[in-house]
């Protein structure tokens, strides 16, 4: 069940967006393995004067990606592969022929089971169901 968050600056359009959920899901379930069918990704667009780096207007296109796990659910070496094809893939996307900007993010949270789930029931309780 992970969720996505991607903010990206210049707005693309939807068909832009389309691509990148789809990207970034296929890229989800295969470094992380995680299921697709509960994959959410939430793209913001960020216009011109909402999204600084180092008190300045970014010049290059930038994005910062969050995408929130259950806690203990992968290795390093997972979420590192994960991070490293997701940048590359924002890369391809957003600054095709360019670069993004250097202070472009993408981030690994990792939440306990306890704390979130969906469906109405948490990630423990899940665990717990599957276990009786």
């Amino acid at each position: 069940m992970p969720t996505l968050i991607l903010k990206i600056t210049p707005p693309q359009d939807a068909q832009r967006c389309q691509k990148l959920a789809s990207a970034l899901t296929d890229l989800t379930v295969k470094h992380l393995g995680k299921r697709r069918a509960v994959t959410a990704v939430v793209v913001e667009a960020l216009p011109a004067g909402r999204w600084y780096i180092g008190g300045a207007l970014p010049v290059q296109p930038t994005a910062m990606l969050e995408i929130s796990i259950t806690q203990g659910t992968n290795t390093s070496d997972q979420k590192a592969a994960f991070i490293q094809a997701a940048f590359a893939e924002l890369q391809h996307q957003l600054a095709a022929g360019s670069t993004l900007a250097e202070a472009s993010y993408v981030l690994v949270r990792e939440l306990p089971a306890s704390d979130w789930g969906y469906g109405g029931l948490t990630q423990q309780a899940r665990k717990q169901a599957l276990a009786a």
